[in-house]
């Protein structure tokens, strides 16, 4: 079964590229502490916040879910 909030970490921290924690959060309207516990994998994220990130990065929740090796 995928890890989720594995997968969730790993597409977050590629679509943030070398933008700081802070700076991404500000553009997809999610405070960077949220944005650090994500990528580290201990925030529970809601359907509210992963939703917002869905809506501000313009893609598919399966974007941010699926596993980035394809596997």
């Amino acid at each position: 079964m995928a890890n989720l909030r594995e997968n969730l970490a790993r597409n977050l921290r590629a679509r943030r590229g070398k933008k700081t924690q802070a700076a991404f959060g500000q553009r997809v309207g999610v405070h960077q502490s949220t944005i650090y516990r994500i990528e580290q994998g201990t925030q529970n994220v809601t359907i509210d916040t992963l939703q917002t990130l869905c809506n501000r990065l313009r893609c598919p929740a399966s974007d941010l879910l699926d596993d980035p090796k394809g596997k």
